[in-house]
């Protein structure tokens, strides 16, 4: 029958799809190690010990007027490599100057002024409340250093001693940095310069830097400021790199977006040249910003809009023991500060979790975040939306709008599930309408292939005549599904790639939106102390992993299914027996809310092609055939 060989394709495109999109990016997860304590997160990673010293190499800026290249990396560590402490002892083994604000706390080193110690206080390593906060920067010699450094760079025939990465800052007055309270820190080199840096930040994320330079001496001086963000090894990606980039990123001028993957930037670096080209990461470009982003977290330097920058990612893989990453701007203009005067120049910090209202969204409605009240170029786009971004951004938007309303994103998720019905309710009524009245001339059908059974031309233009008369859509009972199939991926987009949804709880067992479900059906949802993956392997057991939720759709799929009559092919028929089991196996491992929204989608379908179908006079056979599921009909005896 033509409307079971619509539906069969359509099912078999969905199920081609969710295949490839368990293989590709649920298996991946899958083969992911669990995130391990707070090291790894986008501040928990790496940075290199690179500072600006006064002793730029070739690559460094040339005189006044003729800025160079940034210089290369030059990390402080001795060669053969520090002998690794805990964060704790690194935090310990330097003069600091605390930080402290509702959201975040940690410190700066005084000893390069680095800000190499932040964690987040609203966001934890897991779901429960008691284990650590989310560690965004780390000092050098801590597991994973990553850290942001500023300063100045001289030009390359400079003889001014310039502060590095050794020198050892004074804080001018006292108290931690909070919100209403910066600090500044002073830097006296002995030869009639004063360098003064003071640091604040808001009650979000975003750290502002002022940097002054006094010229006590008798001689001019020309610097260029410059700043860094540096990460030590490659990190381990959370499990949703193949989905969401996880990496260098920025936003250089006219250039635009710029997102190489690690992998890129050491491929680079084997055919790099002084040349500042974008075919090697560096750019010269006004209005950029740049940094490191990972699923849920970043840094990312922030100059002046109007600041004329060399903007460059690199890495340094001298250390044999692990390869460096930096992103980081030298300023074009030079500052030259004559005997007497002083020079001042801003830059500032994002450090923190990308929350769409801080960060922003360019989209109607949406929050404009720092991308709107600091006129930033596109730094909505630290958040990665993925492929279909003009979905995924109302999709999230409508969530979070009812979030505020009911105070859990899992009722949001039923509630736009029910608008997203609502939207597409003429094309489903249009469907379903349709397929009624395919079952209403289901006798005429027949009789014509029973007429021209040996000839398939004929049947096929009887049928076309047939379809014309009644106003039958043939492929109108693929439009339900293939409508269905970019909302989910706009949801799985929305899960994985905002914070907000991370360790979002439902109610009952599902205490994260975001990851699977966390019961299983083959250990008797936890009554028998086994699971699967310790018998038959760690990916052939995670596959007999079937949660609560997962098990309610597979139910609501086969429902709907048994809404229509069962297909007379027996191959169509084991295609229909099988779907709903197939499809549960494969959605055991997407996300819960992603579970939850199907199953509520599937039994949404059903009250709604029931209604639609009774009003088109067809004949409702639901119970009828989840009857004959269970009770085989004795077949009529011949009449004698």
């Amino acid at each position: 029958m033509n409307e079971h060989k619509n539906t069969i394709l359509a099912i078999v495109l969905s199920l081609i799809v969710v295949v490839g999109w368990e293989y590709f990016f649920a298996k991946p997860e899958l083969q992911q190690p669990p995130p391990q304590t707070t090291q790894h997160q986008p501040g928990s990673a790496t940075p290199t010990t690179q500072g600006a010293g006064n002793t730029p190499s070739a690559g460094g800026p040339t005189p006044p007027g003729t800025p160079g290249a940034i210089r290369p990396t030059t990390p402080s560590v001795p060669s053969e490599g520090p002998k690794q402490l805990t964060r704790e002892a690194a935090i310990t083994a330097s003069p600091r100057v605390v930080i402290d604000t509702p959201r975040l706390s940690g410190s700066i080193n005084l000893h390069g002024a680095l800000i190499d110690d932040l964690s987040l206080k609203d966001y934890h390593v897991t779901t429960n409340p008691a284990s650590p906060r989310v560690v965004l920067l780390s000092p050098v010699g801590a597991p994973h250093p990553f850290y942001a450094e500023l300063g100045w760079v001289g030009a390359s025939d400079a003889k001014e001693k310039l502060p590095d990465q050794d020198t050892v800052w004074k804080q001018v007055g006292t108290g931690a940095v909070s919100v209403d309270h910066p600090v500044t820190l002073s830097y006296d080199n002995g030869q009639g310069l004063i360098f003064t840096r003071t640091i604040s930040v808001d009650d979000h994320y975003m750290f502002h830097i002022t940097e002054s330079v006094q010229n006590n001496s008798n001689n001019p001086v020309t610097l260029y400021p410059y700043g860094l963000i540096s990460r030590h090894g490659t990190p381990k990606s959370e499990g949703y790199s193949f989905y969401l980039h996880e990496g260098p990123v920025g936003y250089i001028g006219n250039d635009g977006l710029q997102d190489p993957t690690y992998k890129k930037i050491l491929d680079a670096k084997a055919t790099s040249s002084s040349a500042c080209t974008a075919q090697h990461y560096c750019w010269n470009a006004t209005d950029a910003w740049l940094g490191f982003t990972d699923a849920y977290w970043a840094a990312a330097l922030v100059p002046n809009t109007d600041a004329n920058i060399t903007a460059r990612f690199s890495v340094d893989t001298d250390n044999e023991q692990e390869p460096i990453y930096q992103t980081d701007y030298l300023q074009r203009s030079p500052q030259t500060v004559v005997p007497g005067a002083t020079t001042t120049v801003s830059t500032r910090l994002f450090a923190g979790a990308k929350e769409v209202s801080v960060v922003g969204i360019n989209f109607p409605f949406g929050p404009g975040g720092y991308n709107q009240s600091l006129g930033l170029n596109h730094f909505d786009l630290l958040i990665d939306w993925g492929w279909i971004y003009f979905i995924s951004k109302p999709m999230f938007l409508a969530l979070d709008f009812f979030f505020h309303l009911v105070g859990n994103f899992g009722i949001a998720i039923l509630i736009v599930t029910v608008l997203v019905k609502i939207l597409f309710f003429p094309l489903a009524n249009k469907s379903y309408a349709s397929m009624a009245k395919m079952k209403a001339v289901q006798p005429q059908m027949a009789m014509i292939k029973e007429r021209y059974a040996d000839d398939r031309v004929k049947q096929q233009q009887a049928m076309m005549e047939l379809y014309k008369k009644e106003q039958i859509n043939p492929v109108a009972g693929c439009l339900p599904m293939i409508i269905q199939i970019p909302v989910f991926f706009a949801l799985y987009d929305v899960l994985y790639t905002t914070i907000e949804m991370r360790h979002a709880p439902f109610y009952g067992w599902i205490h994260d939106l975001s990851s699977p479900d966390p019961t299983n059906l083959f250990t008797l949802f936890g009554l028998v102390p086994w699971h699967p993956a310790a018998f038959l392997g760690a990916y052939i057991g995670g596959f007999l992993h079937l949660g609560a939720w997962p098990a309610i759709m597979g139910v609501t799929m086969w429902v709907q299914m048994k809404l229509n009559p069962a297909p007379p092919d027996p191959t169509q028929q084991m295609i229909f027996n099988w779907m709903p089991l197939i499809f549960t196996f494969m959605l055991a491992h997407f996300p819960a809310g992603l579970v939850i929204y199907w199953a509520w989608n599937n039994s949404l379908s059903v009250v709604q092609q029931s209604v639609i179908m009774h009003r088109n006079g067809a004949k409702i056979q639901l119970w009828d055939n989840l009857k004959g599921t269970f009770i085989k009909l004795k077949p009529k005896q011949p009449a004698e």
